[in-house]
């Protein structure tokens, strides 16, 4: 007598790819399955799934895969980076070009009259603390009437945190590249409250300006200069291994950075009695560090730019309005989209209602491969930025890799058994897979002055990440028929 078989052999497997429906009406039944995360190339965007053949095929027309050996080269000079902070100087006289009533802000470039409220009034503050204007509304003629020059820290190898403002006077952190010799520049981190980078510009805000101009950034040029310059690299790399990411967390490089210079900061002789002062600035302070991870960042990215072929984001950023995104083949050029506005978690008394679009430069540390690229690496910021579990943040920082050139050995996640920080973003990469890089960020109240109301995840628009696919297109095509 014949035995009943199953019907196929065996236990049944499931492999689901696409909806998870399907999924879950397995699971209910007690069948294994396990989960494919899969879209078709472009959200079958038609337009786009042709440009991506084209892209393709003259990616593959000769030798050699010519994209890919561009981006290779972008993402190794990414891994023999050699950041080091060599010094704090006042921003006329450390950035090159920078003239008096030139004031730099955050993002792609935009007019007086587009600007979000918060950027609007620190740039008014700046104008009042340069002692070009000494009332508000002398500062708004002096814009209108173009007697002051607005221009993206980008332009001159600078950025800067949420408005991002950098005028002549305020002293900078001078990182050096010291595997290529260029330079990156970003101001001191102002502490918390009322700040201008978050919009605030009263003359309290205007008072702690001229104390980091005249109190704390000669004594910490002394100390860098008599430590022979502070590489950085090392710092980044303990502190990812001691919970931080760079952007939100900076507690562990903070305290890293300290220990470094501290000896140098005591035996500075310009300190006289501003120790007390210094020490309890520098204590309360645990995102000291993040303007540096910025200059970092920016040092780290500027020598891939600028790579015949090479389709690797250089520079994300954006200035409360516009995201925009630079690729290393098309140069200098901003390939913009409106600015997303972050989900997240927000300090009492405030909500969604209250928030500005994301703004700020600090999203060179996601392109370099921290920050939301490393979540993984950062237990303690999944609460603070509303990221859902910490199994949640291992899968943003897996998520990246999908986007990425490679990965940085010098940047080890302990959380994902050492592997390194996702990095180099590929435009092609982000238009096939329909996924957008995920950046951490503060979240700015819409209105100038009120400060930050809360932090979260958002995203880079996929406007800017098409746009500048279709121009790569372009320019292959074009140099294939010149």
């Amino acid at each position: 007598m014949r035995q009943n078989k199953p019907l196929l052999g065996e236990d049944l497997k499931v492999v689901n790819v696409g909806l998870s429906l399907f999924a879950d009406t397995l699971r209910s039944s007690g069948t294994p399955v396990t989960d494919v995360d899969w879209r078709p190339p472009a959200e079958s965007d038609q337009r786009l799934t042709e440009t991506l053949r084209s892209i393709q095929k003259r990616n593959a027309s000769g030798r050699l895969n010519i994209i890919d050996e561009a981006n290779r080269t972008a993402h190794q000079r990414m891994l023999d980076a050699r950041p080091a902070l060599v010094d704090v100087a006042p921003a006329g006289e450390a950035i090159a070009g920078l003239e008096d009533r030139t004031l730099l802000h955050a993002g792609p470039p935009i007019e007086w009259p587009d600007m979000c409220g918060p950027m609007q009034a620190a740039i008014l503050g700046a104008i009042r603390y340069e002692g070009w204007t000494h009332t508000d509304t002398g500062a708004v003629t002096a814009l209108e009437n173009g007697e002051i020059t607005l221009q993206p820290n980008h332009n001159f190898g600078a950025v800067g945190p949420m408005t991002g403002i950098t005028s002549p006077s305020m002293p900078v952190f001078v990182v050096e590249n010291r595997a290529f010799g260029n330079r990156a520049y970003c101001t001191i981190n102002e502490g918390i409250g009322k700040v201008m980078r978050f919009g605030a510009n009263d003359d309290t805000v205007i008072q702690r300006l001229e104390w980091l101009q005249n109190g704390l950034a000669p004594v910490l040029r002394e100390a860098v200069q008599s430590a022979g310059g502070v590489e950085l690299r090392p710092i980044v790399a303990r502190a990812l291994t001691m919970g931080d990411e760079m952007h939100q967390r900076n507690v562990a490089a903070t305290s890293l950075l300290l220990r470094t210079l501290a000896p140098h900061i005591a035996n500075a002789s310009s300190i006289g009695n501003n120790v007390s002062d210094i020490l309890k600035f520098l204590a309360d302070n645990d995102q000291f560090f993040l303007n540096l991870a910025m200059a970092i960042g920016k040092a780290t990215m500027d020598p891939t730019r600028d790579i015949p072929n090479s389709t690797v984001v250089t520079a994300m950023s954006r200035n409360g309005t516009e995201f925009g995104i630079r690729v290393s083949a098309t140069g200098d050029r901003w390939f913009t989209a409106p600015s997303l506005m972050p989900q997240g978690l927000y300090f009492p008394g405030f909500t969604a209602d209250d928030a500005n679009p994301d703004m700020g430069d600090s999203t060179i540390i996601e392109t370099m491969g921290l920050g939301g690229f490393a979540m993984g690496a950062a237990p303690a910021v999944v609460g603070f930025v509303g990221a859902g579990t910490f199994q949640d943040a291992l899968a943003y920082t897996r998520e990246m890799g999908e986007i990425t050139v490679g990965r940085n050995p010098n940047l080890a996640l302990p959380t994902l058994d050492f592997q390194g920080a996702p990095c180099g973003i590929d435009v092609r990469k982000v238009v096939e897979s329909s996924i957008t890089p995920v950046i951490n960020t503060g979240i700015a109240h819409r209105e100038p002055g009120v400060g930050q109301v809360g932090a979260g995840i958002v995203r880079a628009p996929m406007a800017c990440f098409t746009q500048a696919l279709e121009a790569i297109d372009q320019l292959l095509s074009d140099t294939a028929n010149a």
